[in-house]
């Protein structure tokens, strides 16, 4: 017979009443299906727990920034385009919410291609076995010849100049056009071997590092209108933007601007390193407040919109 084992004395356990008990949840956060009901408003379907409290706080700080005159700058990753986004982006911006755009070089690829054919997002799997993939003539030639074109711009004002110059069929579903029409700062940062635009017999690596190098000064210099009250997204990009981002933050506040007290927010589908730690957490060290909610953009985003105009 094997040893017999103590067991704990659960009758000498002492229990409390449960109205001496502090509760984190109660009906008061629960989502109003009949208030819903009434105004038809989904954002009476929200609780007012977790991600989808975050939500309306963050709704709060893109509203809060723009009646103090703050910036709200998205950093965005091509995926934004790719999952239908733009015009959810382009009304932000013609209504004066989003103040400033930053893009990695795909997203620029993308919103050409959709300025240019209403189309975009090639198959890569198929495209690749056969070296096809990203040899499409007219994306790199575009974009070189925007480039050159325009030598008082930056490689987003560039190209976005350039769309709407050339009077593409879908400028009107172009973000930089939107940006350039509006007045606001759109900066590309090109990583050199990453674009399409890149393996193409016109492709210039002088000229893609100058003008993105360039637009590397413009988002640096619009950080600062972040301090007291901004709100900074990062939707979408794992690496490129985040890097950039905190490199132009230390670049900003070295040169004497505090950038400081400001809301950063990160949306992507899975939680990554980088925007977290770069964008979410590091940034806000000195006063404000950071939000990470993981979802799909064609869901955040739809949301986001609502939320910020509907108020």
């Amino acid at each position: 017979m094997g040893k017999k084992h103590e067991r704990a004395d659960f009758s000498r356990l002492k229990t409390h009443p449960i109205a001496e008990r502090k509760n984190k949840v109660s009906t008061a956060d629960f989502a109003d299906v009949d208030e819903y009901r009434r105004t038809g408003n989904i954002i009476d379907l929200l609780p007012r727990q977790l991600k989808a409290d975050d939500m309306r706080g963050i709704a709060a700080a893109v509203r809060s920034a723009r009646s103090k005159n703050r910036a709200v700058i998205f950093a965005m990753g091509a995926h934004v385009i790719k999952s239908g986004c733009s015009s959810i982006v382009i009304d932000l911006v013609k209504n004066g919410v989003i103040t400033g755009i930053a893009m990695n070089g795909a997203g620029a690829v993308h919103d050409l291609e959709v300025a240019f054919i209403g189309a975009t997002s090639e198959d890569v799997e198929e495209e690749v076995k056969t070296g096809r993939f990203g040899m499409v003539g007219e994306t790199a030639h575009m974009t070189m010849e925007a480039l050159r074109r325009y030598p008082d711009e930056g490689f987003g004002g560039s190209v976005g100049r350039y769309v709407a110059d050339e009077k593409m069929r879908f400028a009107d579903k172009s973000i930089l056009a939107a940006c350039v029409s509006a007045g606001i700062p759109a900066t590309v940062h090109a990583s050199i071997g990453c674009e399409i635009t890149h393996i193409h017999p016109e492709a210039d690596g002088a000229l893609v590092g100058a003008k993105s190098f360039d637009d590397f000064k413009i988002f640096t210099a619009a950080l600062r209108r972040l301090s007291d009250g901004g709100c900074y997204f990062n939707v979408g990009s794992a690496v490129i933007l985040p890097e950039v981002f905190i490199k132009a933050l230390s670049a900003a506040r070295n040169l004497g601007d505090e950038v400081r007290d400001f809301t950063a927010v990160d949306f992507d589908m899975i939680q990554h390193y980088r925007p977290g730690v770069n964008v979410v957490y590091r940034p806000v060290t000195t006063g404000g407040k950071g939000y990470r909610v993981t979802g799909h953009h064609e869901l955040l985003l739809p949301l986001l919109y609502h939320m910020v105009r509907s108020a």
